[in-house]
């Protein structure tokens, strides 16, 4: 069967461009990121009849309906889909213009929105700040801590400037670099058994409870880590899962079971006598931490700058010095 157009026929693209409010994209961005017209109302601060109103011109306008509306149902259609997939890349543009015509002026003093995966530890991007602020002391940063696939997804709606985080899948439009890899061991906290033992094999944290990571799966992006425990034998009752960092290790600092972390972010807790690392010890599983953003976001001067700096000490600097372990 021939699928039916996007556009009805008799909307030329010139008069789409003439006739198509601004703000009835925006509203619709937010209707297919709610799960209703009334959270979208909530959202946008109006009134629920103002925002069907709203879709009904939308939709009128496009003559396609955008979205499949029931007791218990609120989907996008096909059309809707395409709609947001392109008012979010419309939506990303306006914004950061909004944000170059504010920011204008001779001296570098723009904002960076950076998003970070948890508890990310990197001497060469510590360094990459640092210098950077000493040049620009005026330029401001934001960092936000995120899972990794939030990260992305800023990204990629041009809500962020770049993001430091782990990577599953590419997507086509954005680019990727890594910027340093780390080795991930298992660890347990003064409350386990095996807390403070020497000699010890794989074969003793057989049965053992364990915490973990949510993305520590076959399928996701700490694969390897999950591996590694697969072939610890450690049982299959996981005790406790977070997205951050700091979350799994206050947990396995609690005692709530063996957990993987970084084992250079680990260090200083082992150090300290927090936590305690147990087998195995070698062929650790490698994980890379990338930096992530969109060509085709527009940038202003700060942002520009600091992505540059970065780029510029990931070429140069060699991935063994770049490598934490």
């Amino acid at each position: 069967m021939r699928q039916e157009p996007f556009l009805d026929p008799k909307l030329k693209p010139d008069r789409i461009a003439r006739e198509l409010d601004w703000n009835l994209l925006r509203t619709f961005v937010v209707l297919a990121e709610s799960r209703s017209v009334s959270e979208a109302a909530h959202k946008l601060s109006l009134k629920q009849p103002s925002v069907s109103t709203a879709l009904k011109r939308l939709e009128d306008r496009l003559g396609r309906k955008l979205i499949n509306r029931s007791p218990g149902h609120y989907t996008l259609t096909d059309a809707g889909r395409l709609l947001y997939r392109e008012a979010l890349d419309i939506n990303g543009s306006v914004l950061r213009l909004s944000t170059l015509m504010r920011e204008l002026t001779d001296e570098v003093q723009g904002h960076v929105r950076l998003m970070a995966a948890s508890h990310v530890v990197c001497p060469l991007f510590d360094q990459v700040l640092a210098d950077f602020h000493g040049r620009h002391p005026n330029a401001s940063l934001t960092i936000e801590v995120e899972s990794s696939a939030d990260a992305i997804s800023e990204v990629a709606a041009k809500r962020a400037s770049f993001a430091v985080c782990l990577v599953k899948d590419h997507n086509p439009g954005l680019e990727y670099r890594r910027l340093y890899r780390e080795f991930f061991g298992l660890f347990c906290g003064p409350p386990h058994p095996l807390f403070g033992k020497n000699d010890l094999t794989q074969a003793d944290l057989a049965g053992h409870s364990s915490v973990s990571f949510e993305t520590d799966r076959l399928q996701d992006v700490l694969r390897p880590v999950t591996l590694m425990r697969a072939q610890a034998e450690l049982g299959q009752k996981i005790t406790g899962l977070s997205s951050h960092l700091e979350e799994v290790r206050r947990m396995i600092v609690a005692g709530l079971g063996i957990g993987p972390l970084p084992v250079h972010v680990a260090a200083r807790d082992v150090a300290d006598g927090h936590l305690w690392q147990v087998p195995p010890f070698d062929n650790l599983p490698a994980i890379d931490v990338h930096v992530v953003w969109n060509p085709k976001a527009i940038k202003n001067r700060a942002e520009e700058l600091l992505l540059e700096a970065l780029l510029e000490a990931i070429e140069t600097v060699p991935i063994e010095e770049r490598t934490y372990q």
